[in-house]
């Protein structure tokens, strides 16, 4: 297993720490668990927002081709 080390604000820790308490989970599990959510669905959102941007400009996208 690999370790990566991150340098984030005091503020965004303390963010994370609360969420982490939260939810009963260690700060590691938190960041654990977000991460894997992250990578099995890398590009859903990014994917949502593309289409939607392509559909609502696709009579402008046509006229300019």
């Amino acid at each position: 297993m690999a370790s990566i080390t991150i340098d984030i604000s005091d503020e965004q820790l303390q963010k994370l720490q609360g969420l982490a308490q939260e939810n009963g989970i260690s700060l590691e599990d938190l960041l654990r668990a977000r991460i894997e959510d992250w990578l099995s669905h890398p590009t859903s959102d990014f994917a949502q927002a593309a289409n939607y941007v392509l559909k609502k400009n696709a009579e402008l996208y046509r006229r300019l081709a």
